[in-house]
């Protein structure tokens, strides 16, 4: 189940919200479990025994470090051991068989693949668990004594299956006492609105252009037409998990929970390091949380913090999926991001803005091609069909026709993606008072009835 479908947003969200707000007080986590649980079920309900193992797993492990009779040594073991056992979770079902298939290319071998289906949401929710362990571990947030609160922060199904990732410490004050006024909840509905437009009237129709280039092999794209088709991606991309993003922090608020946001206009930035302040922040915030600084930062010398950064990007690529294509992606950026550390910057902050804007825009694109297909031989052909060396013309009519037909999309996707102010009168006011809510919810529902094209791209990851 997602977001963006009408059997949750006419069924399942109307039901859990009015389960949730007829629940007394002490009761509304177990209403928000048991529905996780049943919107985890609907896609893979296998996989609740694997979530409910973790959930348990790691609610043992946090009493333990808890508890005062274990010595400093002891309690880094116990550490250790969660991460360990989650990590290795994590990379049986997301990595064997990336790894079996290379050893069988490598060796001539024929070791058989699992073949498991990847379960949905295991990266976010595994990150979460591990994230857990380290506050308690740090004296950052004490041991969660309720197993039903902690279970909750687990399986919280507005977050579970893309995000953000919810660092501990910044919810578990939130998971015991909490509370909504008529004022956040239309906060929440105005938020969940935006978020479902820019799902499914953005990133859904400019994903019919990127999946028509696509579709081309790239040694016949001519070169406007391989620009325009990694221009839709960026904004499919985009629209797709901000807008997903958007209805989690939306949803949150509904149920009385303040997640932080994880998008902020990143199209505008002027560098690199300034697009990743600005994309996915949650999880760059848990990489510098939870490996940057423990690795040491750039507490140790040069040396170490180039190491470190090649480490984190390294495995920020990983993490987004088990491919050689998401591995380049992260080194890329990685690579990208130690020259302005130690240059860059200072050379960009002499340049005019527009330019700045420019070169971050151009790096960004050339990542998406990274990001977009997992065979590296494609992205070397698609990358030569973008500077015109895979011998065909700069356009063609096809080009001109795809530009023409999608010219107000991409106007709409460009505004769209400016930053904008946030309402300065009352939420309630706002949303009853302004009609365009309104509009962008039967559109988005209409476009729901009428279409079959409804992808969710961060299901793989």
């Amino acid at each position: 189940m997602v977001f963006s479908s009408l059997l949750f947003l006419f069924l399942f969200l109307p039901a859990v919200l009015a389960l949730y707000y007829v629940s007394p007080g002490r009761v509304k986590n177990l209403v928000l479990f048991l529905s996780s649980l049943v919107f985890y079920a609907w896609g893979e309900p296998v996989y609740i025994v694997l979530l409910l193992l973790s959930t348990l797993m790691d609610y043992s492990f946090g009493q333990l470090l808890g508890s005062p009779k274990w010595n400093q040594i002891q309690r880094k073991w116990i550490v250790v051991c969660s991460v360990v056992m989650n990590l290795g979770v994590l990379s049986y079902f997301k990595y064997a068989d990336f790894l079996i298939q290379n050893v069988n290319q490598l060796l001539g071998t024929d070791i058989p693949l699992t073949d498991l289906p990847l379960p949905i949401g295991i990266s976010f929710y595994t990150f979460q668990s591990i994230s857990y362990i380290i506050d308690v571990y740090r004296g950052t947030a004490k041991a969660q004594r309720n197993w039903l609160d902690f279970a909750t922060y687990v399986a919280l199904f507005p977050q579970l299956v893309a995000g953000p990732i919810v660092q501990y410490n910044s919810l578990a004050e939130q998971l015991n006492k909490r509370s909504v006024n008529l004022e956040m909840f239309a906060e929440g509905i105005r938020r969940f609105i935006i978020g479902l437009a820019k799902k499914v009237l953005l990133a859904n129709n400019i994903g019919l252009l990127w999946h028509t280039i696509s579709s081309t092999p790239p040694d016949a794209l001519p070169m406007f037409t391989a620009w325009l088709g990694i221009i839709a991606f960026a904004f499919q991309i985009y629209f797709d998990f901000s807008g997903y993003s958007d209805m989690a922090i939306g949803l949150g608020l509904m149920f009385g929970f303040r997640f932080k946001e994880n998008f902020d206009s990143p199209y505008r930035a002027q560098s690199i390091t300034d697009f990743w302040r600005r994309w996915h922040i949650s999880l760059g915030s848990w990489f510098r949380t939870y490996v940057y600084i423990p690795l040491g930062g750039n507490r140790r010398g040069l040396w170490i913090q180039m190491r470190n950064i090649l480490i984190v990007w390294l495995l920020t690529g990983i993490w987004h999926g088990a491919s050689w294509n998401f591995m380049l992606w992260g080194l890329y950026f990685g690579v990208i991001l130690l020259f302005e550390k130690w240059w860059g910057l200072q050379l960009l902050k002499r340049l005019p803005r527009w330019v700045r804007h420019v070169y971050a825009l151009l790096l960004i694109l050339v990542g998406w091609v990274l990001f977009a297909f997992d065979q590296l031989p494609i992205v070397l052909h698609y990358l030569q069909a973008m500077i015109g060396l895979n011998q065909q013309p700069l356009w063609e009519n096809t080009t001109l026709y795809l530009t023409y037909t999608n010219a107000i999309l991409l106007l709409v996707l460009v505004i769209a993606s400016l930053p904008h102010k946030q309402p300065t009168s009352n939420s309630i006011r706002s949303l009853l008072a302004v009609p365009w809510y309104g509009l962008l919810l039967f559109l988005s529902v209409a476009y729901l009835v009428d279409s079959t094209f409804n992808p969710f791209l961060y299901f793989r990851f």
